[in-house]
């Protein structure tokens, strides 16, 4: 299962960079002008697991397989965006694709890199972006429902589907994203479905702040933080700057540095951990000599759809799978000990996978 996050953002927000950091790669320029990045750069980023790793030292593979994490850096959007300014309707299209935003803002002061609206004020930031993004859901709809229109003459289905479409328009009219609609029925789901509303999808807002804002809240955290709150929103406050520097370094020199500023954990760490929730995701693992591996699925998925992942044939020959908590097999070594103790169950068909088991699946080919 790939699971996609866009960074986007107005011009020298720190998009790019951040990317950089995140994906360890440094394929996206960054320049202190607008428009510097053209093509969506994409890249394919391990998720970070510790518990791979201790499976690992237990059972010894050729190779860790750790799942992963598409991240899309969207070139800058400014104000006109949905009319096409600033090369916005390509940019827009690529956001269609992604499942999660992860909406950078700037939260610092630096005379030398300049703003494309003059002055830094997150909240203006913010309304920029997402108010470009409910206006190209308005013009997506508004084809639509010219569509339905014709339709609803002799199709009685198309008459309720232009219908949730028309009370939706209403609302989009009044700028409010598709996100807050709330007449969610089998009509919007199969709008929502085709027409992929921007303003729907998940946000996390990326707090750019300089290394003395990661230690304690700036003005413009503490008001993008108040903003969030009430739109129901997360933020990750990450120094793009310092996530750059941390590429060069080793896991133990990045750990270090990263408790020299006070922090804990890196800005893809909670990045990733942040998108996971939101998307309510979880892994489960595979352990053998040839590799220890992390598979993603959906929390709620049962034992033959989360085989489905690894090969159809799995979920179609579905016989019952082995499965031991990770927790057991940390503290018995491995799956003997966990044998022994007692710890290894044999689930159906109708077993819930938890996030951490390690299982091994029968199946019928």
């Amino acid at each position: 299962m790939g699971l996609s996050v866009g960074i986007v953002g107005l011009p020298n927000v720190g998009k790019s960079t951040t990317f950089n950091a995140l994906t360890k790669a440094q394929n996206a320029e960054s320049a202190n002008y607008p428009f510097c990045t053209i093509e969506p750069n994409k890249a394919v980023v391990p998720v970070p697991d510790e518990r791979l790793g201790e499976l690992a030292k237990i059972v010894n593979p050729e190779r860790i397989q750790y799942s992963v994490i598409d991240f899309v850096d969207i070139a800058g959007l400014v104000k006109g965006a949905s009319k096409g300014e600033g090369l916005g309707n390509k940019f827009l299209s690529n956001i269609r694709e992604v499942e999660v935003i992860l909406h950078m803002v700037r939260c610092f002061d630096d005379g030398n890199i300049t703003h494309v609206e003059g002055e830094i004020d997150p909240i203006r930031d913010i309304e920029i972006i997402e108010g470009e993004l409910i206006l190209a859901d308005l013009e997506q709809l508004e084809k639509k429902i010219e569509k339905l229109t014709r339709e609803a003459k002799s199709q009685k289905d198309a008459r309720a589907k232009l219908e949730i479409a028309q009370a939706l328009k209403a609302h989009l009219d009044d700028l409010q994203p598709v996100s807050t609609f709330e007449n969610r029925n089998e009509d919007f789901e199969e709008l929502n479905k085709e027409l992929r509303f921007l303003s729907n999808k998940e946000v996390i807002y990326g707090a750019n702040t300089d290394e003395d804002g990661l230690l304690e809240d700036n003005e413009y955290v503490r008001s993008l933080k108040e903003y969030a709150q009430k739109q129901n929103r997360e933020v990750i406050k990450l120094c793009a700057k310092v996530e750059e520097e941390l590429v060069a370094l080793d896991e133990e020199e990045a750990k270090e540095f990263l408790e020299s500023l006070g922090v804990n954990e890196s800005g893809l760490e909670k990045i990733i951990k942040t998108a996971f929730a939101k998307l309510n995701l979880i892994s489960y693992f595979t352990a053998g000599v040839k590799e220890v591996r992390s598979w993603t699925i959906t929390k709620g998925w049962l034992a033959p759809k989360a085989a489905s992942v690894i090969h159809n044939d799995f979920e179609k020959g579905f016989i019952r799978a082995e499965v031991i908590a990770y927790d057991d097999f940390i503290q018995y070594k491995g799956e003997n000990g966990a044998k022994e103790a007692g710890k290894m169950r044999l689930e159906g068909k109708d077993y819930e996978v938890q996030d951490g088991d390690v299982m091994h699946f029968r199946f019928n080919v």
